[in-house]
């Protein structure tokens, strides 16, 4: 028992989880100042509701970054190494983007506005897949779980300031002040990069082509076609309901009349504890019913916790009720989250994970920020409860879909990689 504590003490403890720890930070960071926080900006500016709920569009580099994934893995610049050299670059590079956000005028110039947003979402997308692919390369099979805990921690750390603290800011000093601020803040990830561990170099693909080929082309070889595309539907839309609440809660709440101060403190604060706890609940339930039946019960929680919202908007104001239904939904998120990412790694094939996983979580990203973009207009023209009930309806695609991707009483697969014949499995040289 003590050599199993002392042995987990030394992973934890290790010169490259403290690494991932700012790493994670420095890749959670850029996400709420171009979505949750920059809208609440261009609330109290009085920018109009359908054009807040559109801005969810410039987040489409997220769901757009496998097309230059295959980019990272091919070419390595002259500096630190084929991972950290893209990192250092991608954090200098929104260190400027962040800091240029300062000079904007929500209300008059919203068009610039756009440009800076979608500049920051493009380099903290392509730091998404390079720290992705530096957390695949670096831990060791019996560091793959505690890695990935401590990136996550990092991570939800980042969300806790610039989604809380930024807005507890911004009612004391200028948003432009919070945003150059935040842009500061970057400097945790840079020292990350350095202080960071160099992995092992691994071959790189030979040429761009086949960085882009071998991926793509072994996923939809391992899955059949019609399989992968429909997998990619189902990856779309099981969080559809979840995102739509996501994305309008900020405007929703300021409009019903809490301040940023409390948002910042109950939201930003209270809710990224939950959907901590919730990821970390989620992990260990996961663990003793299996992967599909906990895709069910999240899945069914996830959408079920958007009546909170309903409540809160039919009784106005009211702080048990913001504090119910901020613990609530954010905890069933979480829940939710850790089943969905557990599902996306299992798509994954290790050879190419970084690119594949870059895949799969675009899709996902499409939910959050492209189909998503209508939800402003939507809530103006229906009114806040009617939009809570549709949110609710809209994750009835993605549950209705379980039974085909996530069957509650799976089948025994005689084959490693179902969908590959046994003469193909040589075919993109994965053995």
């Amino acid at each position: 028992m003590m050599n199993q504590v002392r042995s987990l003490l030394q992973v934890f403890g290790s010169r490259k989880m403290a690494a991932l720890l700012l790493l994670g930070f420095s890749s959670g960071l850029p996400l709420f100042l171009t979505s949750k926080t920059l809208q609440a900006w261009m609330t109290v500016e009085k920018v109009d509701l359908t054009a807040i709920g559109l801005f969810s569009l410039v987040g489409l580099p997220y769901s757009l970054k496998f097309l230059w994934s295959p980019l990272l893995d091919w070419l390595k610049l002259p500096y630190l190494g084929r991972r950290r050299g893209w990192l250092i670059t991608l954090q200098i590079g929104l260190i400027i983007a962040i800091a240029c956000m300062a000079g904007q005028q929500p209300k008059q110039a919203l068009q610039f506005l756009a440009i800076n947003a979608v500049a920051i979402a493009f380099f903290s997308a392509t730091q998404d897949i390079a720290a992705d692919a530096y957390r695949t390369d670096v831990l060791d099979k019996p560091e793959l779980g505690a890695g990935a805990a401590v990136f996550v921690l990092g991570y939800r750390i980042a969300l806790l300031l610039t989604g809380s603290l930024a807005l507890i800011l911004a009612d004391n000093i200028p948003w432009s002040s919070v945003y150059l601020l935040m842009a500061g803040t970057m400097i945790i990830g840079i020292m990350g990069t350095l202080f960071a561990p160099e992995p092992e170099d691994t071959r790189p693909p030979e040429s761009l082509a086949a960085a882009v080929i071998l991926p793509f082309g072994e996923f939809f070889q391992r899955q059949g076609v019609v399989y992968a595309v429909s997998t990619l539907l189902f990856i779309v839309l099981y969080k559809l309901g979840d995102a739509l609440v996501n994305n309008m809660s900020t405007p929703f709440l300021l409009q019903t009349g809490f301040t940023q101060t409390d948002i910042g403190a109950i939201q930003g604060g209270m809710g990224l504890i939950a959907t901590i706890v919730g990821t970390l609940a989620g992990g260990a339930v996961l663990s003793k019913i299996g992967l599909n039946r906990s895709l069910w019960l999240f899945g069914g929680l996830q959408a079920v916790s958007n009546l909170a919202y309903l409540l809160l908007a039919q009784v106005g104001k009211n702080y048990q009720v913001l504090v119910l239904t901020i613990n609530i939904e954010n905890f069933c998120a979480g829940l939710g989250t850790a089943a969905f990412v557990g599902f996306l790694m299992s798509l994954c094939n290790q050879r190419f994970s970084a690119t594949q996983y870059a895949l799969l979580s675009s899709f996902m990203a499409v939910s959050r920020d492209i189909l998503v973009a209508p939800a402003g207009s939507l809530a103006k023209s229906t009114g806040w409860p009617l939009f809570f009930v549709i949110s609710i309806v809209a994750a009835v695609p993605g549950l209705l879909l379980l039974p085909f991707f996530a069957p509650w009483n799976p089948k025994p697969v005689a084959v490693s990689r179902p969908g590959l014949e046994p003469e193909d499995e040589d075919l993109w040289e994965t053995k």
